[in-house]
């Protein structure tokens, strides 16, 4: 196991990290939708009121707290009911307590001074953020170098020697009314944090970032999937969990399946939820992943304007200064394609093409491939196939590779 995850901690992700402001489950689906495309990983963790303001909350208190993660699928999936379809204005002001799916063990409370692998450990089972307190402590601190180790203050005296040259750390404790407002004071590290962290640091992880994915073990076979025929709304009641996403898929003679496209909470992130709503609502997952073209939207999609409801009737708002537009997958985030997703590939490219790499592309640029695209995954391919599907690599997958044993390291057949 390579020493950086042995010797830094949590709180040396932390440095420059903006404060956490806790997102209320009485707010607004309307205002998830505003913070949900300033967050990572596409969703924003949703707390419960505190009972008692200005009692000392303990780190059981804040737990029990934490409702859930809310991301941008489960609003768009949300929207595209009937009762939120025929009344728009009314869904978005509903709170986010009816949306949200309760799971409180996808955030967990960490000590700055806890060590990074034992955060990998957490997040390698199912944590999703880790709530770091903001500590006076780690003003001041170097990012890649820590004199803390497992939580305890190194004190022979080489170590305190070295690290006075190098390092100027506030050892001195806090008054009694910094201690009070710096207890409220927490930010919020994502998986993605991580990510980052670990890959300003490939040297120190060598030889494993050239490694192909494949000899990792890093490909993950289960995941879910819609063929392009099916409704697209199918596609949110076969999530298989993390990540949050489902392959549309055109089957293929030989039993395999042949990617077309995907409908997850990445793509979805910064899009128009009321049109991608109505359409996951009524088009097939293989129309929905390549738009619409406007002479099929002119005959069979409802006109529309910002604000008005959309249903199965045509509404349009009378009294609005918009100009009523029809929708396409523009509107969406996607590129306009084919009316028929059957007679050819080349319609899914443009922003519609989903995110892919071959199973012997190394773990490094599968990384860089997710950071760069802020894509919570990335969808594996044949070797000699561009769309052949035989996996998918999350985050999950990348730090149990990371952390992985090298004898324990078996190519995918």
């Amino acid at each position: 196991m390579a020493s950086v995850f042995l010797y830094h901690v949590v709180g040396d992700l932390t440095v420059g990290k903006p404060e956490m402001v806790e997102f209320c489950e009485t707010e607004t689906v309307e205002s998830a939708i505003r913070a949900i495309g300033e967050s990572t990983e596409c969703g924003i963790p949703v707390w419960k009121r505190r009972s008692q303001v200005g009692v000392l909350e303990t780190s059981e208190m804040r737990q029990q707290r934490f409702l859930g993660i809310l991301n941008s699928l489960d609003i768009v999936a949300f929207l595209s009911r009937t009762e939120c379809l025929q009344d728009q204005e009314k869904a978005m002001k509903t709170p986010v307590s009816e949306v949200v799916v309760p799971n409180n063990s996808l955030l967990k409370l960490v000590d700055p001074a806890a060590r990074l692998i034992d955060a990998l450990e957490m997040m390698k089972q199912g944590v999703r953020r880790l709530l770091v307190p903001k500590s006076t402590v780690w003003k001041g601190m170097s990012k890649r170098f820590s004199i803390l180790y497992n939580g305890k203050w190194l004190r022979n005296a080489d170590n305190a020697n070295s690290s006075s040259n190098n390092l100027i750390v506030n050892t001195n404790r806090p008054s009694s009314s910094s201690t009070q407002s710096s207890r409220d004071k927490f930010c919020c590290l994502s998986r993605e944090d991580v990510i980052r962290f670990l890959i300003g640091c490939l040297g120190a992880l060598a030889p494993l970032p050239l490694s192909s994915i494949s000899v990792l073990g890093a490909i993950n076979p289960n995941f879910s999937l819609v063929e392009a025929s099916l409704l697209a709304i199918e596609a949110t009641q076969k999530l298989a969990g993390d990540p949050c996403a489902t392959a549309v898929v055109e089957p293929v003679p030989d039993g395999k399946y042949k990617i077309i496209g995907e409908i997850s909470a990445c793509r979805l992130w910064k899009c128009d939820y009321l049109a991608a709503a109505w359409a996951l609502a009524n088009l097939l997952a293989g129309q929905f992943v390549m738009g619409v073209e406007d002479h099929l939207s002119a005959r069979s999609l409802p006109d529309f304007t910002v604000n008005s409801p959309v249903g199965d009737n045509n509404v349009t708002n009378s009294t609005a200064s918009t100009r009523p537009k029809k929708f396409s997958s523009r509107s969406i985030g996607f590129n306009l394609g084919s009316s028929s997703f059957g007679s050819g590939r080349s319609m899914y490219r443009g922003r519609s093409a989903p995110l892919t790499c071959k199973s012997t592309s190394s773990l490094a640029a599968v990384m860089a491939q997710m950071l760069s695209h802020r894509a919570t995954h990335v969808w594996v391919t044949e070797n000699d196939s561009d769309d052949v599907l035989v996996g998918v690599v999350g985050y999950a997958d990348i730090l149990i590779a990371v952390t992985k044993p090298s004898a324990a390291f078996v190519p995918m057949n």
